[in-house]
């Protein structure tokens, strides 16, 4: 090639390499038609477990795609999948895709922590496990238990253990008005009502350590012990209750177990969330000074609450237990 001479050279012969950045970016995402959809069963450093269409028999490892970025993902969230799906060992499928949440189980640290942390996804239920002795019950645990459900979108059940220990009466009165569904199980005695009550839904549990909780869970899963130990395989560590995990009812649904908690923290709650979940309450807090917190006298003289009860629109008992709750909220001891 006869290079030009310079003084013939004109705009059309300059070559203008463009930069990194001078090229836009498309927009345009992959639709992801092919994908197929699963439910994530358990999270293990930076690798999800997912049962392709909810089926416990067809279970796949998966990363998340790059378009995802930091999208969280936790059990029970509903995902839609690409790459290779057979769920053969060592390969390894892509989350492109996270649905819309049904209901979530949130909790933050304590009451003080700004960060709230998804620990549990579309459950249908939440199932509070509390022991009647050894250790003693904790309503105060149970309250912002059932806190975390309303606010979530789930079904609360209670199941007290150990009745064999001790009679369950006093705390099942204490949540007669809230209609808590209550299961209580004895160490000696068969669990079908609560496997009843669990078979065909996603159900989450919670529980401090000790109440009993693993015992449910192996007596609902038999092969609990099994699954939980494949689980702790991919990677490479061991599950010993530290990450929430799913796990298949023989006769169909889900368990969720989750790590034995120490603390509830409701710091993302705010009372008026609390009394949206209470139908009777909900409009006549529209009616409440700014700020109200809802708890009456003396910290809230103005509430209108107290003037459904008055007009027989609600039973006394009922607002005391919301009451509760929100007190439960705030870091105070209704007792």
């Amino acid at each position: 090639m006869v290079a030009k001479d310079w003084r013939t050279l004109d705009e059309s012969d300059v070559r203008v390499r463009p930069g990194k950045g001078s090229r836009p970016r498309s927009k345009r995402r992959p639709k992801h038609a092919d994908a197929v959809t699963a439910m994530v069963t358990s999270v293990d450093r930076g690798r999800w477990t997912c049962a392709v269409d909810g089926d416990p028999a067809r279970t796949v490892t998966a990363m998340r795609a790059r378009e995802l970025g930091r999208t969280p993902i936790v059990v029970g969230d509903s995902v839609s999948l690409v790459g290779d799906t057979s769920g053969k060992p060592d390969t390894l499928a892509r989350i492109v895709r996270v649905a819309e949440r049904t209901s979530v189980l949130r909790r933050t640290a304590d009451d003080t922590d700004p960060y709230e942390r998804v620990v549990v996804a579309n459950a249908k239920q939440l199932l509070i496990v509390t022991a009647l002795a050894d250790p003693p019950p904790r309503t105060g645990f149970i309250d912002r238990c059932l806190v975390a459900c309303y606010t979530g979108g789930l079904q609360p059940v209670l199941c007290l253990t150990k009745a064999d220990l001790a009679e369950p009466d006093e705390i099942i009165d204490r949540y007669a008005d809230l209609d808590l569904p209550t299961v209580v199980t004895r160490h000696d005695a068969p669990v079908t009502e609560l496997a009843d009550r669990l078979t065909g839904h996603v159900t989450a549990l919670v529980g401090h350590s000790g109440v009993g909780k693993s015992t449910l869970v192996n007596r609902l899963v038999p092969d609990a012990e099994l699954l939980t130990g494949e689980v702790s395989a991919i990677g490479k560590g061991k599950h010993t209750s530290v990450t929430a995990i799913a796990l298949p009812l023989p006769q169909g649904g889900w368990v969720i177990d989750t790590p034995g908690i120490r603390s509830f923290g409701l710091a993302h709650v705010t009372a008026n969330d609390i009394v949206t979940s209470f139908a009777e309450f909900a409009e006549a807090a529209e009616h409440c000074p700014p700020g109200c917190g809802h708890l009456g006298p003396p910290s809230d003289p103005d509430c209108a609450l107290d003037a459904v009860i008055g007009e027989g629109e609600a039973p006394a008992g009922r607002l005391a237990s919301l009451r509760r709750l929100l007190a439960s909220r705030a870091g105070i001891d209704a007792g």
